[in-house]
């Protein structure tokens, strides 16, 4: 048996069980793993549905071109059907979405046009404004307009909804996915609550994305509207294909979080999938975790993870675009805290105060087989000594044994905090002092890190590495 062409891969996409992101849980969890489609995305799905429903309109002729604003996956699966059917493609995106998505349309043969992302929807440069415009322009064209076009909404409700249904022999519960278009989740719901009206639904939003407002109050505000770094859900604007009314409950989730659960997804469960699974699977975990006292063991949790890893190799699988960006869950990065809590030495700093001796300090210095210390006034920071100094100073004038610290002493150890990252710890300890002071406010005291307590504390972490391999 085989396939006429890419299109008759399209769908019947398996449902994975989530091991060990869920543990704990009561229910069972389950992926409906659409990276398994022939452009790696659920968007495929919708590219022959509009195309399909465009040319028994006769709104889409032979040899015609097809203009969308695409975050990438609808392009790419428009393009599959461009290919299959003999269209041309023109497609607009923005420019926070990754090269790869780029990169890919281009391969399917598709033109693509980068507009800006923050400016309004109605605005001539948006992406969706230039989509309509070229395809105003250009004869013979067809703009797919995936936001309101309802085929959209009409392909998951035929496919999406039949096969997570079928797949669990009925026994779905709840249905947890994001939001862009709207027509996976309202499609793929409708269908859903045919067959059990009992199924709830929950849908994911990024901060800076409309929905879960206007869900929860039913308003659209736009100081809701701010730039957000997911890719592929969450919208400015209200697109027609989605419908609130079959949803029973919204919540929402960060960037941060949605990009370290979409490592996680590839670390944890070889799931190597995309931002907005990430963003999904983060939702749908805290919305099961906050409502765990009402789940039940025979509950089955589908959540929809839309695309693939692939598409950003260059963003959320880059470790420097991930520390960029300051999403970074490497456990190499360790901070000052972890230093500390590493080191071996773990009692409070050792000072001299401005008034003591030189003799003083060399002394506690001696006794605590120490080479430099800080200097501390009322519980402040005033000033350090350190072996040179003392040295420098002792040969200088032998007799300043009695003079006071604060005649002598130097700047005072930089107080840092103890979320400070390795590389920027580094480059304090390379600068003159050698020492930095971390603020212990448990107990109203400092401690020291000293250039062999970064060396101790990566070593250890050395050992535990070679441990748990």
């Amino acid at each position: 048996m085989w396939h006429e062409n890419i299109l008759g891969t399209i769908g019947n996409t398996p449902l994975v069980r989530i091991n060990k992101l869920t543990k704990g849980l009561p229910c069972t969890v389950l992926a409906k793993v659409e990276f398994f489609n022939p452009g790696a995305s659920i968007k495929d799905r919708i590219g022959v549905s509009m195309v399909e429903q465009a040319e028994k309109d006769g709104l889409l002729k032979p040899g015609g071109t097809i203009i969308e604003g695409t975050s990438g996956n609808t392009g790419a699966g428009l393009a599959l059907v461009a290919i299959s059917k003999g269209y041309r493609c023109i497609f607009t995106t923005t420019d926070k979405q990754s090269q790869e998505k780029i990169d890919v349309l281009q391969a399917l043969g598709a033109e693509v046009i980068v507009c800006p992302t923050n400016v309004e929807p109605d605005d001539p440069r948006s992406y969706y404004s230039v989509a309509k415009r070229l395809s105003e322009e250009i004869p013979n064209s067809f703009y797919p307009n995936q936001y309101d076009n309802l085929a959209n909404t009409e392909a998951h409700y035929k496919t999406t909804g039949v096969e997570i249904w079928q797949q669990t022999e009925g026994k779905v519960t709840h249905f947890i996915a994001g939001a862009g278009t709207g027509g996976t989740i309202s499609g793929t719901s409708r269908y859903l609550k045919e067959q059990n009206p009992d199924i709830k639904v929950v849908g994911v939003d990024p901060y800076g994305s409309v929905y879960y407002k206007y869900f929860h109050a039913k308003e659209f505000d736009a100081d809701e509207i701010y730039p957000y770094l997911t890719e592929g859900v969450g919208e400015d604007i209200l697109a027609g294909n989605m419908d609130f009314n079959i949803v029973d409950d919204y919540v929402r989730v960060t960037d941060k979080e949605s990009m370290i659960m979409t490592r996680r997804l590839a670390r944890q469960e070889g799931m190597f999938v995309g931002q907005s699974c990430g963003m999904a699977m983060a939702g749908a975990i805290q919305w099961l975790k906050a409502n765990e006292s009402n789940l039940k063991e025979s509950d089955v949790v589908v959540v929809i993870l839309p695309d693939s890893g692939f598409r950003y190799l260059s963003k959320t699988y880059n470790d420097k675009w991930m520390q960029t960006n300051g999403f970074v869950e490497n456990t190499s990065r360790i901070s000052v805290k972890n230093v500390i809590e590493l080191r071996r030495r773990t009692n409070d700093v050792v000072y001299v105060a401005p008034s003591d001796s030189l003799g003083d300090a060399i002394s506690v210095m001696t006794d605590h087989g120490i080479s430099q210390v800080p200097v501390l006034s009322d519980g402040e920071v005033v000033g350090s000594l350190n072996e040179s100094r003392i040295l420098n100073r002792l040969i200088e004038s032998p007799e300043s044994r009695d003079e006071k610290v604060k005649e002598m002493m130097g700047d005072p150890f930089p107080v840092v905090a103890d979320s400070l990252q390795i590389d920027e710890l580094t480059e304090q300890l390379d600068q003159v002092s050698g020492a930095v002071l971390v603020r212990d406010m448990e107990n109203h005291g400092f401690q020291i890190i000293t250039r062999s307590d970064l060396i101790s504390a990566l070593a250890s972490l050395g050992r535990t590495a070679t441990n748990e391999n």
